[in-house]
């Protein structure tokens, strides 16, 4: 195998590499939550610098923290089939480089937020992309079969700072979608990796299949659902959200607790990537509610006072 010391300079800057590392799809599904959260963060028309800037930054730091992600990992990635063709272990890159072009968009990141948007957001950023490049994957991911649910505040964050990059102020509603987040993010990665449970014991990093078994993984999983289920009704409850929003997260809810019970009763890891795969779906739908629902509201408050 070809490692990160041997790379030759003619293969030094391959943007499709570079792009790989910033792991594009999960960069889109946070810019998309942060969106969202600037869209609830006021009744009014959304300002277009804030937005534009905000997620720009937000997206430079998520695409950061992805990079310095690999380096960290790139040892496991190489022994693990889900992640051997990522850019280091292939040797498509160095780990300095990775490193440096990593510090480089946070650098950015801090600047474009600083610049552009307000201090609240840039430490709530920058707090967002320790958190997951260095706490959770240098220390929880390797120490404690609970590292999802300790890391998820990470993960959960962007809805909050894209609230905060409108309004430089955090709500509690704001503090709501990072609930729903947060524990959406368990069962989530939970069903992934019980497929991926014998790299993961191949690499002797704790994911909870590993250390407690399938069957027990399998348990929280629906246990997770149920309660994700009863978190999506507060902002119906809180007068957040209205009757649309109600419907949509009774139905992907219900969607959800269906997909958990036939995976907790199937086979090993059958149902485990069709659960995954609702789970993504799931969020980006459920956020899809809160936007309609919020912008149907305000449409139906014009019309009433007009």
């Amino acid at each position: 195998m070809t490692t990160s010391a041997t790379i030759p300079a003619a293969r030094a800057l391959p943007w499709r590499a570079y792009l790989a590392l910033c792991k594009p799809k999960v960069v889109a599904l946070i810019l998309f939550t942060a969106l969202v959260g600037m869209f609830l963060s006021t009744d009014g028309w959304m300002p277009l610098q804030a937005a534009f800037w905000g997620l720009t930054g937000i997206g430079l730091a998520a695409a950061a923290g992805a990079a310095l992600n690999h380096w960290v990992d790139e040892e496991i990635d190489a022994r693990m089939a889900r992640t051997r063709n990522r850019p280091l272990p292939q040797g498509r890159i160095s780990g300095r480089q990775a490193v440096g072009f990593a510090l480089a968009l946070a650098a950015l990141s801090m600047t474009v937020l600083l610049a552009f948007v307000n201090a609240l957001t840039a430490a709530l950023t920058f707090a967002s992309m320790v958190g997951y490049a260095v706490i959770y994957s240098m220390f929880l991911k390797r120490s404690t079969p609970q590292n999802i649910v300790l890391g998820g505040a990470a993960g959960a964050a962007p809805p909050v700072l894209g609230w905060t990059a409108v309004t430089g102020e955090i709500h509690a509603e704001a503090l709501l979608l990072f609930l729903i987040v947060f524990v959406w993010t368990p069962p989530h990665f939970w069903a992934l990796a019980i497929k991926r449970v014998d790299d993961y014991a191949k690499v002797d990093v704790p994911m909870l299949p590993v250390a407690y078994g399938i069957a027990f993984t399998k348990l929280h999983i629906l246990l997770y659902s149920i309660l994700l289920l009863v978190v999506t009704m507060m902002p119906f409850v809180t007068m957040m959200s209205g009757v649309i929003y109600l419907a949509g997260a009774l139905a992907l809810g219900l969607g959800f607790v269906y997909h958990a019970v036939k995976l907790y009763r199937a086979d090993g890891d059958a149902h485990a990537m069709k659960t995954f795969t609702y789970s993504i779906f799931y969020l980006s739908a459920l956020f899809g509610f809160l936007l309609l629902d919020h912008y149907a509201r305000i449409f139906i408050r014009a019309l009433f006072l007009n």
